[in-house]
């Protein structure tokens, strides 16, 4: 317990990820501390706030009494555990942070995240995992884990049915779906049906916050999604998954960089290709993104291929 704490206290957070995570606009977050210094938030070299693990937790507690009807000025001044009284959550909130939150994740690429940074310093206790959904019958069966974790790159209403019976079939108490696009619809249907729905956090160490979250029912706000062929692909997950591993070695940081963008770049176009259209206008639209977004993509893989040939990173086999 005492190394869990450990790890949870190193872990800081930017004003906007913390914001996200407690479920705050960053505006509203920015005039609290301003108004009532709701924390003593350290700096960065640059002057940037830093909040610990711990004031993330406090500011959602804030947020959750605030949405009751509570005013900020009154709580500003309470202790957590005070505020966690006022909600009835002492007992749940000591219970979750007296040890690593225990889960089962489904999603290849999250898997090798959470593997590559250790899942100790994450403060997660990885009980199974499942390369995909249409996997996700492979997770352990009474594993006594706690959060199902679902990475889903491009998330529409058709996977809404295998995540209710991964849920089912893993027996978890809450479940937490990440995605990179969706549309508000699905969003707003799987928080109905009790998931705590995110974009996939660049930094894994929100994971944690998240799952914790998920337990305690909180909810960050819904954040509206941008919706959406050229030439097909040359890079699948896998291979950039491969180079960025390579890439570990080299000081300069440009494949780690290029891998990201290209991920996202690709998720958005496969999203686009099932990206509902309203009318005919709306259909144009989405056609003139989906060539943006290939035409970009065509020329950030071959610039990955210059990076990769110059570093001597491994290029997909067969390449021709």
């Amino acid at each position: 317990m005492d190394s869990f704490k450990t790890g949870q206290e190193r872990i800081m957070y930017r004003t906007g990820a913390a914001a996200r995570l407690a479920g705050l606009p960053v505006e509203t977050l920015r005039v609290w501390e301003r108004r009532y210094s709701l924390s003593d938030a350290q700096r960065s070299e640059r002057g940037q706030r830093l909040y610990s693990a711990e004031q993330v937790a406090r500011l959602g507690l804030l947020k959750q009494l605030v949405d009751q009807g509570h005013s900020i000025g009154v709580l500003a001044g309470l202790s957590r555990d005070q505020l966690q009284s006022m909600l009835g959550l002492d007992g749940q909130a000591r219970a979750i942070q007296a040890a690593p939150v225990r889960v089962l994740l489904v999603g290849a690429m999250l898997a090798r995240r959470v593997a590559a940074m250790g899942q100790s310093a994450l403060g997660l206790d990885v009980r199974g995992n499942a390369a995909g959904l249409a996997m996700a019958e492979e997770l352990p069966r009474d594993a006594g884990a706690d959060v199902l974790v679902i990475e889903q790159s491009e998330l529409d209403e058709r996977v809404m049915p295998a995540i209710a019976a991964a849920r089912e079939a893993s027996g978890v108490a809450a479940v937490v779906v990440l995605y990179r696009f969706c549309s508000s619809a699905t969003i707003r249907t799987l928080r109905a049906q009790g998931c705590l729905v995110a974009r996939i956090p660049a930094d894994l160490n929100e994971l944690a916050l998240l799952c914790q979250s998920a337990l305690t029912g909180h909810r960050p706000p819904l954040q509206e999604p941008v919706a959406a062929a050229v030439a097909p692909p040359r890079f699948a997950d896998e291979d950039l998954a491969n180079i960025a591993a390579a890439g570990n070695r080299l000081t300069c940081e440009c494949p780690r960089h290029l891998t990201e963008l290209l991920m996202m770049v690709g998720s958005f176009e496969r999203y686009s290709q099932h990206c509902a259209s309203r009318n005919p206008e709306d259909a144009a639209l989405h056609a003139e993104l989906a060539l943006a977004s290939g035409r970009a993509r065509v020329v950030l893989e071959a610039a990955m291929e210059r990076l990769a040939l110059q570093e001597g990173l491994p290029l997909p086999k067969g390449w021709a």
